[in-house]
């Protein structure tokens, strides 16, 4: 892979659609989203409460916080419902063959 910003962090075969995959990477955690429009990857916490996304139900491209139930767009971190107010933050996904890579510089 040409582009150094991207890290290889899981495989296709690895991320049935309509679930989802931790990734930690340094201490951030990630949570890497398979949906009917591909691969999308967010901050694994709530902006409102810290809970951890991947814990929540990922809806199309909808990402719900188990906690109070605030919705996110995995493709972009926008707030979709409150309490939520801050957006996630979001990361350039590339799939390569069966090779799923993400932006982390």
């Amino acid at each position: 892979m040409s582009d150094n910003r991207f890290t290889r962090v899981a495989s296709v075969a690895e991320i049935a659609r309509g679930k989802t995959h931790c990734i930690t990477h340094g201490d951030t955690e990630l949570l890497l989203c398979h949906t009917p429009e591909g691969f999308f990857a967010v901050d694994n916490l709530c902006t409102h409460a810290a809970a951890r996304m991947s814990e929540g139900k990922l809806k199309g491209c909808r990402i719900l916080c188990p906690l109070h139930g605030a919705a996110f767009d995995v493709r972009d971190g926008a707030v979709l419902s409150r309490p939520a107010r801050e957006p996630l933050r979001s990361y350039a996904v590339k799939v390569e063959g069966d090779d799923i890579y993400i932006a982390l510089a």
